[in-house]
């Protein structure tokens, strides 16, 4: 079975990155806006601005208290040319509001490409087809599952895909989990700890885990142990170290390229 590993891929990027970096008469700066405290969203705040020190981008953060100080953050943002690129971070306090507040990024600094205007594609979902091709998996003419419809992966992704030509359905919270076995590719990225079992899966496929939660002070994502020690797949994701580096990758690549817009 191959072991979809992304911190091999992300670390020639980021070889390539920093060389870029270098290279420009300006540092590029990433404002990251922050509405959580959970232990999930602080590890993936915290490898964003380590890897933007890693490479020469200044990453600054921004702790908003409710949904007003975001809004006013975002714009405010939106007219500083210091500011490069900005990224409301994931889930906030207030959910429904957040099509309302990514949507006010400019397009043009919205470098997770999370809003219905922005110049860049889904970070997240970017990765997922890099890692995928970085590993040469083939997605024409197979089945694809994406389990989750949300605005960070499953939704950019199936645009993605269908772009592609690719054949591929989205299962939605409520729909039935157990016909996954009919699929040759399955992208799960709902957040629901072991929500893919065993009995979901058939003997080859390909498993993408990109949801990831908190349970018990342990980051888990949605791929159950049981599917984790099969060794009749071709390929999985590892329980850390998949999607996330090429996300965080990519992202600073949208940086990079905004800073030279």
């Amino acid at each position: 079975m191959k072991i979809l590993d992304g911190k091999e891929l992300a670390g020639f990027v980021k070889e390539r990155q920093r060389h870029q970096v270098a290279g420009l008469s300006k540092k590029p700066h990433l404002l990251i806006i922050r509405n959580s405290d959970s232990p999930v969203i602080a590890k993936y705040v915290n490898l964003k601005m380590e890897y933007g020190d890693d490479i020469g981008v200044k990453v600054t953060l921004f702790d908003a208290k409710n949904s007003e100080e975001i809004k006013n953050k975002i714009l405010e943002a939106n007219n500083d040319p210091e500011i490069n690129g900005m990224i409301l971070q994931l889930p906030i306090a207030e959910k429904e509001r957040t099509d309302e507040l990514t949507d006010l990024i400019a397009s043009n600094k919205d470098v997770d490409g999370l809003s219905s205007h922005s110049d860049f594609d889904s970070a997240t979902a970017t990765a997922i087809n890099w890692l995928l091709a970085g590993h040469s998996i083939e997605l024409d003419h197979k089945k694809i599952a994406l389990v989750g419809h949300g605005k960070l992966v499953g939704a950019p992704l199936e645009r993605m895909f269908k772009n592609s030509g690719y054949d591929v359905t989205v299962f939605r919270r409520g729909d039935d989990l157990n016909v996954l076995s009919d699929f040759d590719v399955i992208i799960s990225a709902t957040g629901v700890p072991g929500l893919i079992k065993n009995d979901m899966v058939r003997a080859g496929a390909v498993i993408v885990d990109a949801g990831t939660t908190s349970e018990d002070g342990v980051i888990v994502g949605d791929v159950s142990e049981e599917v984790r020690n099969r060794k009749d797949l071709t390929a999985l994701t590892p329980k850390t170290g998949g999607v996330g580096p090429l996300t965080v990758t990519c992202l600073f690549d949208h940086v990079i390229q905004a800073t030279l817009k």
